[in-house]
């Protein structure tokens, strides 16, 4: 096989392996742990949901930070930074002996989460990949596997090492240092990203001038334009407020499930074992609504999977709330489970097919940033659960949340640019000032 054609697959797998961990050793996996280092330390859980909520709004709030590494250093850089950062954070976790070193551990790895997979491999995999929808889905599927594996992994440690937390961290700092520098090594040149992404949009362009052309042109499918749109246009439709609303309320909920679900379940007579199972349960439903989604994402408008995905997301976010058998902790672990698998999905492929891939890497980076915002989900639920004796009212808010995104996505159409004067005077067909 020529190496052109193997290469997009090698860093397929690389950016898979990276989000895989680090899926694996912080958002699954740290609800898990979280019981035992809230014992141990006698912390409240208001204090607790705010360490969760340091690593989601660490990394949604450092989401301008790995563009610029990228764009001036290149993609390896940014990955051995991350390497670094993400180590530090769980030795951090691993030396805790209050509640300032944990914040410190979990924001450090917060920050490090964007940089190590999510933002540089929708950056590589958008500009290697023609067919978006199977390269996301596969990118998201094997990466997520790391939320079914977490909440196992956190548990087989703890038990082998009779309850202690402190080795599963020592274990992930490891890890961590060993697959980041590793996978740093097999990124390739700038020079064969630039070609491989000069070869994907002229094949995009062809495909959508022949359609042009043909004497009866068939409706497509899929709206994707020709048309690389700059962040401040994109900002100015109402289409990128939606989406916005719509990665806001995933994060919302799965960062917040994954603190705070096994503790409510819990209190609701649910043994541990049984409600980590379920976490996992839902990181499973999420990885099969990643790879469907992938498989149809380019032959169905995204919007409709958009759609489900929040649809069921709040269906999920409410039976949690209520949860004490297993009928519905099994619609929660699904209806959560495929709702955050699939909106992050969808609306990664929706950006990309509305705004183009020239400017997606500050477009997406700026649609992360809302991480921040949504991270308070954790403290807002350890709160209430100070104060009300229940986490069940933030599920139920939560639901109602993601029930108002449907109907604002079910209104969506494609946007437009107003006028050709609007339209960036000249596409550009390769990464801009990529070095690697």
């Amino acid at each position: 096989m020529p190496r052109s054609e193997w290469r997009p697959w090698v860093l397929l797998g690389v950016f898979s392996l990276l989000l895989f961990l680090i899926s694996a050793a912080t958002f699954s996996s740290l609800g898990v742990v979280l019981p035992a280092m809230v014992a141990e330390q006698e912390w409240s859980w208001a204090q607790a949901g705010l360490g969760f909520t340091l690593l989601g709004a660490c990394c949604g709030g450092s989401a301008w930070f790995p563009p610029m590494v990228i764009r001036r250093f290149g993609v390896r850089a940014a990955l051995l930074l991350g390497t670094g950062v993400m180590a530090l954070g769980f030795v951090c976790l691993y030396l805790t002996q209050n509640v300032w070193i944990y914040f410190l551990g979990t924001a450090l790895c917060g920050v490090a989460y964007q940089l190590m997979a999510l933002i540089p491999g929708t950056h590589v995999l958008a500009a290697v990949f023609q067919k978006r929808a199977m390269a996301f889905g596969l990118y998201f599927t094997l990466g997520g596997l790391g939320s079914v594996a977490g909440p196992w992994m956190a548990l087989g440690v703890m038990e082998a090492t009779g309850g202690a937390w402190r080795p599963f961290w020592a274990l992930q700092a490891v890890a961590a240092l060993a697959i980041g520098v590793l996978c740093s090594l097999l990124i390739p040149s700038s020079a064969w990203l630039k070609t491989s992404s000069e070869k994907i949009d002229a094949a995009v362009k062809a495909d959508a001038e022949a359609a042009a052309a043909a004497p009866t042109p068939a409706p497509l499918a899929v709206y994707r334009t020709t048309q690389d749109w700059t962040l401040k246009q994109a900002m100015a439709t109402p289409q990128f407020y939606i989406l916005v609303s719509a990665y806001f309320v995933h994060l919302l909920s799965g960062v917040t499930v994954s603190s705070l679900s096994v503790a409510h379940l819990s209190e609701r007579g649910v043994a541990a074992g049984i409600a980590a199972g379920m976490l996992s349960l839902e990181g499973l439903m999420s990885t099969v609504a990643r790879l469907g989604g992938g498989f149809i994402g380019d032959r169905v408008d995204p919007k409709w999977l958009l759609m489900f995905a929040v649809g069921v997301l709040g269906v999920g976010s409410l039976a949690l709330s209520v949860a004490d058998s297993y009928l519905l902790m099994i619609i929660y672990a699904v209806g959560t489970g495929i709702g955050f698998g699939l909106t992050a999905l969808a609306v990664t492929i929706l950006l990309l097919n509305y705004y183009g891939r020239k400017n997606n890497l500050e477009i997406f980076s700026t649609v992360c940033l809302v991480g921040a915002l949504a991270a308070l989900g954790p403290l807002i639920g350890g709160s209430l659960r100070d104060l009300l004796g229940s986490f069940a009212p933030t599920f139920q808010m939560f639901g109602i949340v993601a029930a108002v995104v449907f109907v604002a996505s079910l209104f969506m159409r494609p946007p437009q640019l107003k006028s050709e004067a609007e339209a960036p005077a000249a596409p550009s067909a390769g990464l801009v000032n990529d070095p690697v």
